[in-house]
């Protein structure tokens, strides 16, 4: 299973990566894109646990994805079954387990900074810290998406499913957004990934 991983990182960072997947009863799986997460971490019906990460990532990312979900691992054989998900329990073992990994060797200069910020108090996703996603953006293939905080108010654009959105005002951490064909208002992540659509 470790091989499978190899293209997805950079040599440094496999090597410390095969040290967290001694345990026997974790496989770490890669899928194509899902759109609406990087990958996720579950225990099987069978009692052995499974981790998956989008192949589709750059291998910073891929990196951190890949402790996120390991860190839910070890906060499970850590804490048991009825911790919350993105508690401090995982915040604190995914802390730990990152703690290695932030140095030149594994990650650019200029992401050390906001990774270190970022990780004095991890959340759900990094996607919704702004800075850290943007940087991460960099290093992704160019693609034709944009950020909803980068789109001027009243413009419209275009998710993944083909709905349509028309960008309103900002709140505190969400936008507003209308969707033309309903006239339903909803609230985007700021670092949602969507597709301008020019008039």
């Amino acid at each position: 299973m470790p091989n499978t991983l190899q293209p997805f990182l950079t040599d440094k960072a496999y090597l410390q990566v095969l040290a967290l997947l001694q345990d026997d009863n974790l496989s770490v799986k890669v899928k194509k894109e899902r759109k609406t997460r990087h990958g996720d971490y579950k225990q099987l019906p069978d009692g052995t646990h499974q981790i998956t990460v989008n192949s589709n990532l750059n291998v910073y990312r891929f990196l951190i994805t890949l402790i996120h979900e390991i860190a839910h691992f070890e906060a499970y054989k850590s804490y048991g079954r009825f911790i919350k998900p993105h508690g401090k329990e995982w915040k604190y073992t995914f802390q730990r387990l990152m703690l290695p990994f932030l140095n030149p060797d594994i990650f650019p200069n200029n992401l050390l900074p906001l990774l270190a910020k970022h990780f004095k108090n991890p959340k759900a996703s990094s996607d919704t810290d702004i800075a850290l996603a943007l940087a991460l953006k960099q290093f992704d293939e160019p693609n034709n998406k944009t950020y909803v905080f980068q789109i001027p108010v009243g413009a419209s654009f275009k998710l993944y499913n083909g709905k349509v959105f028309k960008k309103g005002q900002t709140r505190t951490k969400r936008i507003e957004c209308v969707e033309i064909r309903s006239g339903k208002l909803y609230l985007f992540n700021p670092n949602a990934e969507v597709e301008l659509i020019e008039d």
